[in-house]
């Protein structure tokens, strides 16, 4: 962030209204403009509309918004075939403009700087824009009032109360919830239920017969027990991260992303390490470390590893790819022992893909009354259907043609009912992931043993909690 943040926004303001401003990937410079926003001559009024029953948020039936989607994995034809289309029928007079780009911060940052951004924004990819510089800035809108409305399904039922309350935790900046978290990623450990079927081989639900079984996977020969993206060593400490939460509770993954003291070196994460690091040393595909999560999935579908944690993105992702006799499923991590504070069957889950209403647009009613479209089960169900992937409305899934990965995160978020885990230092503290992810990759590797890996992890944090000039968060 700048030392002087007004100075820097009224600079910035400047050259965007002079066609000069380069937006720099992934940042917004301060957030673009001065208190009051909308232009040099302050804010432009904005649309509004009388409240109903049909209406409850007031949106103006006769003035347009504009919807910005990111155009990346999940493409944007789920919005204009879906959730537009949708939106328009309890509003058919409203005009929407549809756009659709890559890079979200370079098309988009110019319009903020000049006060004329679009209602709608899908905050998403590399070049997404900074959303805590967005919120102090002021530029997300307060979306209490979408929260408080009658859900799009039934007027006696709140919108708040139709999604998983992670999503209005984790969509929350200063205590205002602001950010639409939409898309719901469970976590596991996904294999081909033909290979395990044709081989006998049986789903693990202790860590003892997960051992066992990889034992059993390396001596047929037929393929590797256990893959991850090597070069992507998130992958991996996600899982180590969960099984530590289910060894020690959820205040063991608090504890990480509040900066406590020495919260790395807890003994629940020692073990949880020390267990996956066993399975580096005796059971991973030969290259792995050198992987990338593409050519490991790959490696997975041609039936050369039978096991590798994932989100459940996977099975989309891979869909070009996968043998159509596959049938992709996943299983939440083993208990560790009998002592574990969570139960079988607990994962890691959370929402994402994020969304939100431009405070400063002309038309912000009408970018939350999308959202409430969004959130109704037609919405979110196609969504599901379309594009492989949960949604954070609940029950939206069930009725839909699902397939099989698909069908397997459901039911595993199902059966988890409240035992599910996440963290947030990923998206707080950059360096500190960053680090995480090197260290994991050594312990992986064999280079560290689980006490330095933890040392390692631990002095970064240190060094986070003891830096004045980041901003600090905690759950």
């Amino acid at each position: 962030m700048a030392q002087n943040p007004v100075t820097r926004r009224e600079l910035l303001r400047s050259a965007a209204l002079a066609g000069l401003l380069i937006p720099a990937a992934g940042t917004l410079s301060a957030c673009a403009t001065p208190a009051g926003g909308g232009g040099p001559s302050g804010p432009a009024p904005q649309a509004t509309g009388p409240t109903s029953a049909a209406n409850p948020l007031g949106l103006a039936e006769d003035k347009p918004f504009e919807v910005v989607i990111f155009d990346g994995g999940y493409g944007d034809a789920y919005a204009r075939t879906i959730h537009e289309p949708l939106f328009k029928t309890k509003h058919p007079k409203v005009e929407i403009k549809h756009t659709a780009t890559k890079e979200i911060a370079k098309t988009l940052q110019p319009r903020f700087a000049g006060g004329n951004p679009p209602e709608f924004v899908n905050n998403s990819g590399d070049n997404s824009m900074d959303f805590g510089a967005l919120a102090q800035d002021g530029q997300l809108q307060d979306l209490s009032p979408l929260l408080d409305a009658p859900s799009w399904d039934d007027p006696n039922v709140k919108v708040r109360d139709t999604i998983l309350p992670s999503a209005i935790e984790l969509g929350t900046y200063d205590g205002k919830y602001c950010v639409l978290e939409y898309a719901n990623t469970v976590w596991g450990i996904w294999y081909s239920k033909k290979l395990f079927d044709d081989n006998g081989w049986q789903v693990p639900k202790t860590w003892e017969e997960f051992t066992a079984l990889c034992e059993q996977i390396k001596k047929s020969g037929k393929c590797a027990p256990f893959t991850y993206a090597g070069k992507h060593p998130f992958y991996i400490y996600e899982t180590i991260l969960t099984l530590a939460a289910k060894i020690g509770g959820v205040e063991v993954l608090k504890n990480i992303d509040n900066l406590a003291d020495g919260a790395w070196k807890a003994e629940p994460v020692a073990k949880a390490a020390g267990a996956f690091a066993e399975i580096g040393a005796k059971y991973l595909l030969q290259g792995t470390e050198g992987l990338d999560h593409i050519q490991t999935q790959t490696a997975h579908n041609k039936y050369q590893v039978a096991m590798l944690p994932c989100g459940s993105w996977l099975e989309n992702e891979q869909k070009d790819s996968t043998p159509a006799d596959f049938h992709y499923a996943m299983f939440p991590l083993p208990s560790f022992s009998g002592s574990d504070a969570l139960p079988y069957g607990t994962v890691h889950s959370r929402p994402g893909e994020e969304y939100f209403v431009a405070a400063r647009s002309a038309n912000p009613r009408a970018g939350m009354e999308y959202m409430r479209a969004m959130l109704s089960k037609e919405g979110a169900g196609r969504f599901s259907e379309l594009l492989s992937t949960l949604t954070v409305v609940k029950g939206a899934s069930q009725g839909r043609k699902l397939t099989p990965g698909l069908e397997a995160a459901a039911t595993a978020l199902q059966n988890a009912g409240a035992n599910t885990t996440y963290f947030r230092f990923r998206q707080w503290y950059q360096p500190l992931h960053d680090e995480v992810a090197a260290a994991t990759g050594q312990l992986m590797a064999g280079r560290l043993k689980v006490g330095e890996w933890a040392d390692r992890c631990q002095k970064k944090a240190d060094e986070i909690k003891g830096d004045s000039s980041v901003k600090k968060f905690t759950r």
